[in-house]
């Protein structure tokens, strides 16, 4: 059991508690309800009004359940400390539960491996600071913990971490160098795809260089200022040369290997120790295959 004395006036109990314990509001929310908190001995709702000298007591025994299985899974682990875990992703796993998938996840298989994960996005995305899509692989960023989470969010917010990407894309690009500069926002006419528009759309940067010319191919290296959802597929569709082999955003026959984007590099400073951290991870296999299959220009 734990005590805490308020000392300010005129705050929510939820509020009071969020600040106070290393939890999340949606689990604030539900030890309230469940009475675990009790002001002044005595059982109440989220919205109280808290006084100076109110007492709050947290009560023994809160257990959080979620109906997300713990599954074992191969983990390609590239640093790991008390505080964030680096995952390589491969391609063709989604990253957390949703649309059906609640057992063959990154994130299941984070909850087998640790009980160590922030809440701060919810029981459905513990530890997910940020996201990578299903079929893009490569490196991930994992939060140990909420004070860890939120810094690194703040850090992705003010793009204090770097990310680079590896694509093949389909048709030759003439360019060595390029800025895409483009809004990102709902397609009207598929909800489940992204499009460059001005409705409803939010600014969206990606830069590219040429890494490798191919006869019907180019290799590029690409670094992002935004990070809107499927923003490099929708830009390299959106300039004419979509990522290769990318089931959604190309018109081509598409393998089950899905869109050949690779999150090769990562530089941040871990958000406690404040160590300047930087990694790079090779492509997939199939990727490299593919690559050494094109002729060259």
């Amino acid at each position: 059991m734990e005590e805490i004395k308020v000392k300010e006036t005129k705050s929510r109990l939820d509020k009071f508690l969020t600040k106070q314990l290393d939890k999340s509001r949606s689990i604030i929310l539900k030890m309230i309800n469940e009475g675990y908190v009790l002001v002044n001995g005595l059982q109440v709702k989220a919205s109280k009004t808290l006084k100076e000298n109110d007492v709050v007591t947290i009560k023994d025994g809160f257990t959080l359940t979620t109906d997300i299985p713990a599954t074992k899974m191969p983990l390609d682990i590239v640093f790991e400390d008390e505080n964030v875990i680096l995952i390589n992703k491969p391609s063709g796993l989604t990253v957390h539960p949703g649309s059906g998938n609640y057992d063959h996840t990154l994130v299941n298989g984070l909850m087998y491996y640790t009980k160590n994960l922030s809440d701060v996005n919810g029981e459905e995305r513990p530890g997910i600071v940020h996201r990578i899509d299903k079929d893009t692989s490569g490196l991930i960023l994992i939060a140990k913990n909420n004070k860890a989470h939120q810094i690194l969010a703040d850090d992705f917010k003010h793009k204090r971490v770097e990310r680079e990407y590896i694509a093949l894309v389909n048709g030759v690009f003439p360019h060595n160098k390029a800025t895409i500069d483009a809004p990102i926002g709902r397609d009207e006419n598929n909800r489940k795809q992204m499009t460059v528009t001005a409705k409803n759309s939010k600014n969206a940067v990606t830069h590219l260089t040429v890494i490798k010319r191919y006869k019907n191919h180019t290799l590029l290296r690409l670094k992002l200022d935004t990070g809107r959802t499927h923003q490099i597929r929708v830009h390299m569709k959106y300039i004419g040369y979509p990522i290769y082999n990318d089931p959604v955003y190309s018109d081509k026959k598409c393998s089950d290997f899905g869109q050949f984007l690779h999150s090769a590099k990562i530089k941040f400073t871990e958000p406690i120790t404040k160590e300047q951290l930087e990694f790079t991870v090779d492509l997939p296999k199939e990727f490299k295959d593919y690559l050494n299959s094109l002729e060259e220009i």
